[in-house]
């Protein structure tokens, strides 16, 4: 009983969770995608000035497989967490935070009104800084702080954007947006959705926010928190067509954060921050795609995209918790022979992050691939996809090279420990999605099979994408050193900086008013306005009774020099007259 007292939160947490995922599949999936219809249930509160104020809940096939998917991670989550966070004495106030979480992003789901979306929204946002911080350290603190700053700017656009919105009366989005500030609307919600999202230039919180506890990693960066931004873009598609110029620069900026982070990726040593990173880089694919004009392949790709990166995040978890909280890659090493299950299940998500043929990432990435090809787009457009697209089999080809069958370079045997029946069952419930989930939403959802049809020549050049990592592979086998050295050593700093975006993005939030602050303060505070301010005048002020005084001092010698010195001011004064 008194481990069930300090493991009663997490199990019924899980418990609960997986039966409204199972709920929400049965009938759910069954109801909704198989009538080939949706919802739209909306309650009035009240009429003022011509604007109907409403609460809308949208039950379409996005909503509720979104909001199946969010409950099975969120469970398998709350599962690990029973192992992952046994030491923990405020286990119940954790698990309440992800509850909040859960129901946030839940809330963010189901209601199609710009409005009310920001109680999800702003939700998220504030139980994330709860969480990022959860360890309280000055590591913590400051990633909490960029985390929050970011997701403020975000904020304040989603309120300017409602602040126009007041032109139709109507906040509900998904309708095309005619006429004066469509554009600017449009504009606002997609910048906004990028700050979530961590699109450049707002991507430095995205791998600062690893300092939150693994299974929130897991949560946060798989289908909850950088998810909302790409959904609500995907929910705002249908006013975005009104505004082709925004989305020629979503279009563009998802593809660069797809390539600044996969090449990050490459140059990252830490195993949970080359994951965040691998999340960026999936977080722009989405964003590209919704730009050339595939919502339904983003969802699609952001649906497969939970299952398999929960999984990566859960397994690297399981390998830094059983390692004595180790997760620098130049020290692991060797997890396959210590930790042989879950090395296995790492070894999966990654083969499902690269997109190999008949897992879950394979359907959407293909896709994808399928749809930049048959698209209106540029050359240099399709080329940095397709750069970006590859790396993913390079950086995960590193996670497995370094830390699974690399060499060790830790303590001793001693320190490490094994999974325990928690972890198990969580990560097979997520191996089996990232085996199963995309084949099976594929059966479920026919409006994505067979999408786009592209010549001989795209496939072989999708398969040599797919394919092209494994010379990484070849290279750091055979350890050619100098080759690696000469090519892209040069490029090591700025690539394993993400294009210098965490001096851009996170000095620009956090680090211009804070010294601001103090250039102020040495040259207003303690500066020129201290001279003609306060002790400026009571310089002067000392100084003038200092002078009085010594005039008015009795003696002959003080009368005779103010003598002289008057009488030689009113002559020079009288001869100028």
């Amino acid at each position: 009983m008194k481990i069930l007292g300090q493991l009663g939160a997490p199990l019924l947490s899980s418990i609960f969770l997986f039966f409204v995922s199972v709920v929400m599949w049965v009938f759910g999936v069954w109801g909704v995608v198989y009538t080939g219809g949706g919802y739209l249930i909306e309650w009035q509160f009240f009429s003022l000035c011509g604007s109907e104020w409403t609460v809308p809940v949208i039950v379409d096939y996005i909503s509720v497989i979104f909001c199946c998917f969010v409950c099975l991670i969120s469970g398998s989550v709350s599962l690990f967490s029973v192992s992952y966070m046994e030491g923990e004495v405020f286990i119940r106030r954790f698990m309440l935070l992800i509850m909040g979480f859960v129901g946030s992003m839940n809330l963010l789901i189901f209601v199609p009104s710009l409005i009310t979306v920001l109680l999800g929204w702003d939700g998220l946002g504030i139980v994330s800084f709860a969480l990022v911080i959860y360890y309280q350290n000055k590591k913590s603190l400051a990633a909490g702080m960029l985390t929050v700053l970011v997701n403020r700017i975000g904020d304040a656009l989603l309120i300017l954007a409602i602040c126009f919105l007041i032109n139709w009366g109507e906040w509900r989005f998904g309708y095309g947006l005619f006429g004066s500030f469509g554009a600017l609307i449009c504009f606002l919600v997609v910048v906004g959705a990028m700050t979530k999202s961590a699109q450049i230039p707002f991507s430095a919180w995205l791998p600062a926010a690893m300092a939150a506890p693994t299974p929130v990693s897991a949560l946060v960066h798989s289908s909850t928190l950088v998810t909302a931004g790409v959904y609500l873009v995907i929910r705002f598609y249908g006013s975005l067509l009104e505004s082709p110029e925004v989305l020629w620069v979503l279009s563009k900026v998802g593809g660069l954060t797809l390539l600044m982070a996969g090449l990050s990726a490459c140059y990252e040593v830490d195993l949970k921050k080359i994951i965040a990173l691998s999340t960026l880089s999936q977080l722009g694919l989405m964003m590209f795609t919704v730009g050339i004009g595939y919502p339904i392949i983003a969802v699609f790709h952001l649906f497969t995209h939970a299952l398999f990166k929960a999984l990566l995040f859960l397994c690297a978890g399981s390998i830094i918790h059983s390692t004595g909280d180790v997760q620098d890659g130049r020290i692991l090493g060797s997890i396959n022979s210590l930790l042989p299950f879950s090395s296995g299940c790492l070894v999966l998500s990654s083969a499902s992050l690269c997109g190999m043929p008949f897992l879950s990432g394979f359907y959407s990435k293909d896709l994808i691939l399928e749809g930049a090809f048959s698209g209106f787009n540029g050359s240099l457009e399709i080329v940095v996809v397709l750069v970006g697209a590859g790396l993913s089999l390079v950086y995960s080809l590193r996670i497995l090279l370094v830390a699974v069958f690399g060499q060790s370079f830790g303590s001793s045997l001693s320190s490490f420990g094994s999974e325990s029946g928690y972890m198990v069952v969580s990560i097979l419930i997520l191996a089996v999605g990232a085996i199963l989930g995309g084949w099976v939403l594929q059966g479920v959802w026919v409006a994505v099979n067979g999408f786009d049809v592209v010549g001989s020549f795209g496939k072989v050049v999708i398969m040599f994408v797919t394919l092209i990592g494994l010379m990484y592979g070849v290279i750091s086998y055979l350890g050619v050193y100098k080759f690696k050295m000469t090519f892209v050593g040069w490029l090591g700093r700025f690539f394993s900086t993400m294009w210098f975006m965490s001096l851009i993005s996170g000095s620009l939030v956090a680090g211009v008013g804070l010294k601001g602050g103090v250039l102020a303060h040495l040259h207003l505070d303690q500066g020129w306005m201290e001279i003609f301010g306060g002790q400026g005048m009571f310089k002067v002020l000392s100084d003038g009774i200092s002078f009085s005084f010594s005039v008015q001092g009795k003696g002959l010698l003080v009368f005779v020099r103010i003598f002289m010195v008057l009488s030689v001011s009113l002559l020079v004064s009288l001869s100028f007259l």
